[in-house]
């Protein structure tokens, strides 16, 4: 009787132990599933060029910049650029150096033509304008409207120059 005692607890111990190896599985298996941990995210993921990047960046660079200028007369609108200008010069900065530790640099300008053909394109004349004239100020595209200066686009040339080689854009971002 007492070797069928000794089973019974054994067969008891065996069963607590892969009791208590399940339950320190658990947690594991459940933060394996909700971190989303598998060996092939990073090789799947698609990732957006150091140029969108920089493209996307500039654009929120812009919308926040825009929002910081004030109302300002049509005369005085090359003080709202340069309201704008003083708002964005630190983005810019920022997106210049920001991947220099990954061997990305980033060199953005004004492009002043650019800027030009927009307005060309979006600031029609004729009698049935809604708006007032466009003005190009440093790259910065401005209308007259109600007598003030509104802030409608940005023209800048973007150089992303990395291991793989060079990218040149041009592009024009409209605020607001």
């Amino acid at each position: 009787m007492n070797g069928r005692r000794e089973d019974c607890d054994r067969a008891q111990l065996v069963l607590l132990a892969a009791a208590v190896a399940a339950a320190a599985l658990v947690p594991m298996a459940l933060a394996y599933l909700t971190l989303g941990a598998h060996p092939d995210v990073a090789a799947t993921a698609e990732r957006d060029t150091p140029g969108e990047d920089t493209l996307r960046a500039l654009d929120r660079a812009a919308q926040n910049a825009s929002a910081a200028v004030g109302r300002h007369p049509w005369s005085g609108r090359e003080r709202a650029v340069a309201t704008f200008d003083a708002a964005l010069a630190s983005d810019v900065r920022g997106i210049e150096t920001a991947r220099l530790s990954e061997t990305v640099a980033v060199d953005v300008t004004r492009n002043e033509t650019a800027a030009r053909a927009w307005a060309t394109g979006n600031c029609p004349d004729g009698p049935n304008r809604a708006f007032g004239a466009c003005d190009v100020v440093d790259g910065v595209v401005v209308q007259e409207r109600a007598g003030e200066a509104t802030l409608l686009a940005i023209a800048f040339d973007v150089r992303v120059t990395e291991q793989a080689g060079t990218t040149r854009l041009t592009v024009v971002l409209r605020v607001r």
